[in-house]
């Protein structure tokens, strides 16, 4: 197995973001490795000693894991496109506490009673997040407000309120409970926050939830099953 960089084209490269790392490291050590690359075998191409361009399509949280689109050159120019894409993922909510982060990220701040959940309540409220709806994302988020990034108002103490933003949800499908840990499977439009979802499943429930891990399948027709691991790719750069 080879890789080769498409001068003329740029290169989308699919890769399995590791835990812990955020989706700006996986794109910096990729671009470092990649400029590597070029200075062996591509020595005589104009500005290859200056930078190259590398960047994701569609931010995954450090805790989450799966598929991020990691395009190359002139493949840069089509991120927007391929942000806009459908995406898929894959999950488990605890049930019965919340987090300032809606994740693992942060300490348990709250807990609740999960006694009077059934599995078949968890189905139908499951169904009733389907569709079209307005969604606050989390305070720990990226998004910007005023300029600055929420979470780093969220860290500072600063009390803030995210703007609602439309999304469309496709599937909720539950895979399996097993109190309180409930699996899922969702397709989602852009810009939907899984940490959101969860966290407004468990007061659908009359509890509270957040979101205990995330693996994203799939980016409109990019899928898992065809990324890279990190590791497996650096070696191919560094071949």
């Amino acid at each position: 197995m080879s890789f080769n960089f498409d001068t003329e084209k740029g290169n989308v490269v699919l890769i399995n973001k590791p835990l812990e790392w955020t989706s700006f490291d996986v794109v910096n050590k990729i671009r470092y490795a990649l400029l590597r690359y070029l200075h062996r075998t591509h020595a005589d191409l104009p500005g290859v000693k200056r930078k190259v361009k590398v960047g994701h399509a569609g931010t995954l949280d450090p805790l989450a894991t799966g598929l991020l689109v990691v395009c190359m050159g002139k493949q840069t120019k089509g991120i927007d496109a391929y942000m806009a894409t459908e995406k898929e993922y894959t999950g488990i909510i605890y049930l019965g506490a919340t987090t300032p982060s809606y994740d693992r990220e942060t300490q348990v701040n709250a807990t609740f009673d999960i006694s009077h959940i059934t599995s078949e309540m968890i189905k139908q409220v499951a169904q009733h997040f389907v569709g079209e709806q307005q969604q606050l994302p989390p305070v720990f988020s990226a998004i910007k407000k005023d300029g600055k990034k929420l979470y780093e108002s969220a860290r500072a103490g600063v009390d803030i309120t995210p703007e609602s933003r439309t999304i469309h949800i496709h599937s909720f499908d539950i895979t399996e409970i097993a109190l309180p840990f409930v699996h899922f499977r969702v397709v989602c439009s852009k810009g939907t926050y899984i940490r959101s979802l969860a966290y407004d499943f468990g007061k659908a429930l009359k509890s509270g939830a957040y979101l205990h891990e995330l693996c994203r399948t799939r980016s409109g027709d990019f899928r898992l099953t065809d990324a890279y691991e990190l590791t497996d790719f650096l070696k191919l750069l560094e071949a």
